[in-house]
């Protein structure tokens, strides 16, 4: 594998790499673990969206859990039948569901008034997003399960569901839920399984269980990662439980499982590289008589519009330096290029003394990181390249300043602010 400092000297900074063989491997050990067959495993895509990313996990046999036109069509482009594409609508419109009726992608709902449309719009199939009553995740922000959550219809309102299908004659062929991301406790998870069931018992025309996604991994040093054997073992074994009853209900329809994790697969996978831009230590303060210790703050040239995690959900990340990682350990801030006092990667961090020029590595960072970046101050996305062994890709190009400021239409400021012409945005 090359070095990150390597990468980082050719392609540029900042960067985001995504090592292959490692998402090879976690796709590859859901499979292993999970035994109840039949056994469709679906990526969320919306945690990395990078195609040789998702490739690569098409490539084990996944389908697609999807959440937007654009996941769709992406999933499409690069080959996918629609038939391995769940579209996960949340507050969609009519326009949106139209268009995945034209692709025949299974549209999932999380409403009713959807589900009513739905049918009313002619599909002869669908699947239902439940709400379980049961919500989980490492932070309340990614808990889309329980009373306060906006997902999915409500356990209890089973026979509303029923009463559509009856009168539209729309089947519903898909039983789903999911409950929260960045889970670490099994016992949670199979709680709610249990719940997704209840309801799955009254629905006659199932194709499939979908215990949605969320699988976790361990952040922080302290983090147990998820039980892999243990959860494997209760969701098969919940399933052939649950699925031999449905047969003998059902005139011997054998239920299909599946499953749709999304950071589980990628996150360990992917790193920020950044490069440190500035090392300052405040001097202490007095007030009150109360002495205050000045703090180091370690400067880099990204920010939370690269890697929004740490100050939208108090996400950890560990943050290596590459370039000295046998220095002393300092006590210091992490804190990136954004005009913003939140845009902080780590506080009181212990890290290998940084000087200005030093690599540092924002770990565990392919899930939610490329995929919720943004262009704010006007800071370009950075370039993303996959690793697979020796093998180095440049997936993305790094975007110019050109390319975001000829994103508007310069020739509407005629007349307006003086010397506003495209040629001013391409010159600066």
């Amino acid at each position: 594998m090359p070095a990150m400092t390597d990468l980082l000297a050719r392609f540029g900074s900042p960067l985001y790499v995504y090592d292959l063989s490692l998402v090879r491997e976690r796709a590859r050990s859901l499979l292993e673990h999970i035994t109840y067959r039949p056994f469709q495993p679906q990526y969320a895509l919306k945690a990395n969206s990078c195609p040789a990313v998702v490739a690569t996990i098409l490539g084990l046999g996944y389908g697609i859990d999807a959440v937007s036109p654009g996941e769709v069509a992406m999933a499409l482009r690069l080959g996918l039948s629609p038939g391995k594409i769940l579209f996960t609508e949340n507050n969609m419109t009519d326009q949106e569901m139209a268009q995945a009726l034209a692709q025949d992608v299974v549209i999932n709902c999380g409403s009713l008034d959807r589900l009513q449309r739905l049918g009313a719009a002619g599909a002869r199939s669908c699947a239902v997003r439940f709400n379980p009553d049961v919500g989980a995740g490492a932070h309340a922000k990614i808990c889309t399960g329980g009373p306060l959550s906006k997902f999915g219809i409500n356990y209890q309102q089973v026979d509303e569901v029923l009463a559509v299908e009856r009168s539209s004659g729309m089947q519903v062929v898909g039983c789903h839920m999911h409950i929260g991301s960045g889970i670490l406790d099994a016992e949670v998870y199979v709680r709610a399984m249990k719940v997704l069931l209840s309801v799955a018992v009254r629905l006659p025309n199932l194709r499939w269980i979908n215990f949605g996604g969320g699988l976790g991994i361990p952040y922080k040093p302290t983090d147990l990662p998820l039980p892999l054997d243990a959860f494997g073992r209760s969701a098969s074994d919940l399933m052939s439980e649950f699925a031999a009853a449905y047969a003998h209900a059902h005139q011997g329809r054998r239920l299909e499982l599946r499953l749709e994790p999304g950071r589980f697969l990628v996150a360990e996978a992917g790193t920020l590289l950044t490069t440190v831009t500035s090392v300052k230590t405040n001097p202490d303060s007095l007030e009150d008589g109360v002495t205050t210790p000045g703090r180091t703050f370690v400067g880099c040239d990204t920010g939370f519009n690269h890697l929004v995690r740490p100050a939208m959900y108090g996400a950890y990340h560990r943050i290596e330096n590459l370039t000295r990682p046998q220095a002393p350990k300092r006590t210091v801030d992490v804190v990136g290029n954004i005009c913003e006092s939140g845009d902080i990667f780590a506080k009181d961090y212990h890290l290998p003394e940084a000087r200005l020029g030093d690599c540092l590595a924002l770990r565990d960072a392919g899930a939610y990181g490329m995929a919720m970046a943004s262009t704010y101050n006007l800071r370009p996305l950075p370039a993303e390249v996959a690793i697979d062994g020796a093998t180095v890709t440049l997936v993305r190009k790094r975007q110019e300043l050109a390319e975001l400021l000829d994103a508007w239409e310069w020739g509407a400021l005629a007349g307006g602010a003086p010397g506003a012409t495209a040629s001013t945005a391409r010159d600066g």
